[in-house]
């Protein structure tokens, strides 16, 4: 692994809807990029990936998540840099959004709509991999 690897971690974060117990998954709005994507961020010095991911879901949105199942890992680069993204499958428990200086809007939507609405194409996959994730074995 190269020494000048950005290392990052977030979350395909999930609930059922309160309105008709329909999967939705939580993308996040980034006003600096004007992108959607999953909740995600760089690691702090020291910090696990996972614990990295969860910090960043709480920082984005708002809720707390519960972690599942290990996602695919996102590998591209960044101003000619390489950057590794781990990501988790993860559900929303408590918490509520309130716009912050990273992510100024959030949307709970269908894993349909969600693939359509994720700026970056390398993102929509993820959207597969959790419906993987969660489909009965």
């Amino acid at each position: 692994m190269a020494d000048d690897t950005i290392h990052a971690a977030g979350c395909v974060l999930w609930r059922r809807s309160p309105v008709d117990s329909e999967l939705e998954i939580c993308l996040v709005h980034r006003p600096k990029y004007d992108d959607w994507s999953h909740p995600k961020g760089k690691l702090k010095r020291g910090e696990g990936f996972l614990t990295g991911a969860l910090r960043e879901v709480g920082e984005e949105t708002g809720y707390d998540a519960v972690p599942g199942a290990v996602l695919p890992t996102l590998h591209y680069d960044v101003a000619g840099r390489p950057k590794e993204v781990r990501y988790w499958a993860a559900e929303a428990a408590a918490g509520r959004f309130a716009p912050n200086d990273e992510v100024d809007r959030v949307l709970w939507l269908s894993p349909t709509a969600a693939r359509h609405r994720l700026t970056q194409p390398r993102d929509r996959d993820l959207v597969d991999a959790l419906l993987d994730a969660l489909r009965p074995a």
